[in-house]
C-alpha cells in the first residue's frame, strides 16, 4: 500500500505529479493570487459569478440558527452571502448560527477576516486554516456543507466528498458550485479561446503570474463532467444528489443530502 502511495499521481493542470507534490503547488498558486483573487473572479467570469453564488444561495436555503462550514472559503464571498439568512431574527449571529470559513490557505483567509472587519462583521463568520480531505471539526458537525471553485482543487476528490458527508448533520445539505468541462458545443470554440489565450493574459497583467491562470484554466479541463461527479457524490454515501447546469455549462450547482 505505501508504494502504491508513493508512486500515485494527480492533476495539477494538464500535468501529471506525484500526489504528494499537488497539494504544495496548488498553495503557490492562490498564495500568488490571493490580494486579487476578487478581482480576478470578476474578470474571469464577466461577473456572472456573482450570479452563480446567488443561485448556489437560493438553492441552499439557509436558516436562522444553522451551523454552515464553507470549505475552500478563501476569501469569505459564500459566507457573507449566506451570513444574513442564518442570523436572521438572532441579533446579528446569536442563536447558534453561523459560518465557519475553511480553507488551506492562510493569506486567504486574512484577507477575508479583514474584509469581514472593514465591512462591520464582527460575529458569525470564523476564518479557520483547514485541508478539505482532513477537516479539523467532529463527525455530524454542521447542517450546510458548501464548497464553490475548491473542489477541482483538491488531491483525491474521494476523500474531500467523504470528509463533507463525515462533517455533515444526519439531515444535512451539501452543495457545491464548480466550473465544468461540459460547455454548450456552441460555447466550446470561444470559451476555450478565451481560457487558454485571454485569460492567462488578464492574470499576468493584473497579478503577474500568468502560469496561475494558465493552471485554472487546465484544471477545469481535468475536472469530472457534472454527471460523473454526481455519480462520485452518491458513491461518497451521499443522497437525493442532482445538479443544475449554469451559463451553457460552465458552471454547474451540485445539491445533496446526508439522510
Amino acid at each position: 500500500m505505501r508504494d502504491e502511495e508513493t508512486s500515485a499521481e494527480a492533476d495539477f493542470g494538464f500535468r501529471k505529479v506525484p500526489e504528494a507534490e499537488k497539494a504544495p503547488l496548488v498553495r503557490a498558486v492562490f498564495d500568488s493570487v490571493a490580494g486579487r483573487y476578487d478581482l480576478m473572479n470578476d474578470l474571469m467570469s464577466g461577473g456572472i459569478h456573482r450570479w452563480w453564488k446567488a443561485e448556489m444561495i437560493a438553492w441552499l436555503r439557509p436558516r436562522p440558527g444553522q451551523a454552515m462550514i464553507d470549505v475552500a472559503g478563501g476569501t469569505g464571498d459564500i459566507a457573507r452571502r449566506a451570513l444574513p439568512r442564518l442570523s436572521a431574527g438572532t441579533g446579528g449571529g446569536g442563536g447558534g448560527g453561523g459560518v465557519i470559513v475553511c480553507d488551506v490557505n492562510r493569506n486567504m483567509l486574512e484577507i477575508g477576516r479583514v474584509r469581514a472587519i472593514d465591512d462591520g462583521i464582527l460575529a458569525g463568520i470564523e476564518f479557520l486554516c483547514g485541508d478539505a480531505e482532513r477537516l479539523p471539526f467532529r463527525d455530524r458537525s454542521f447542517d450546510l456543507y458548501t464548497i464553490a471553485f475548491g473542489i477541482r482543487n483538491v488531491t483525491r476528490l474521494d476523500r474531500a466528498l467523504a470528509e463533507a458527508r463525515r462533517v455533515l448533520k444526519p439531515g444535512g445539505r451539501f452543495m457545491c458550485l464548480e466550473f465544468t468541462p461540459a460547455v454548450s458545443p456552441v460555447l466550446q470554440p470561444l470559451y476555450d479561446f478565451y481560457s487558454f489565450r485571454i485569460l492567462p493574459l488578464i492574470g499576468e497583467i493584473v497579478t503577474r503570474d500568468r502560469e496561475a491562470y494558465a493552471y485554472l484554466a487546465e484544471s477545469i479541463r481535468r475536472f469530472p463532467a457534472p454527471a460523473v461527479l454526481a455519480e462520485m457524490i452518491a458513491a461518497s454515501g451521499l443522497d437525493q444528489v442532482k445538479y443544475r447546469n449554469l451559463t451553457g455549462g460552465i458552471a454547474a450547482l451540485h445539491s445533496a443530502w446526508r439522510l
